[in-house]
């Protein structure tokens, strides 16, 4: 999986490109992990996302959870229809900003 990320003043855009699996969550958790703390809004792009695990969820989740403490926000956009079916079946699709 590819992961880009753009800072723009507290806002970090990251986009990733493939599957979000057990062998490739515990790279986006490190890249979330390494951005400053002044980020406060995260924008998570799926476009390019084939396709996400129970593992690529919970990083969402902690991101959610990260977001929240730090006063800010995370947002999904343009999930295929395979991710947000997932989100759908989990619940998740009301916990998280979806935009599609």
């Amino acid at each position: 999986m590819e992961i880009t990320t753009t800072l723009d003043g507290t806002k970090a855009t990251i986009a990733l490109d493939g599957k979000l699996s057990v062998a490739t969550s515990p790279d986006l958790d490190e890249a979330i992990s390494a951005l400053p703390e002044s980020v406060t809004d995260f924008v998570i792009d799926l476009a390019k996302l084939d396709y996400i695990s129970s593992a690529g969820l919970r990083v969402l989740v902690s991101t959610e959870k990260l977001a929240s403490r730090r006063g800010g926000s995370l947002l999904l956009l343009h999930p295929n229809d395979e991710v947000n079916e997932v989100f759908e079946m989990t619940g998740l699709s009301e916990v998280f900003t979806i935009e599609a």
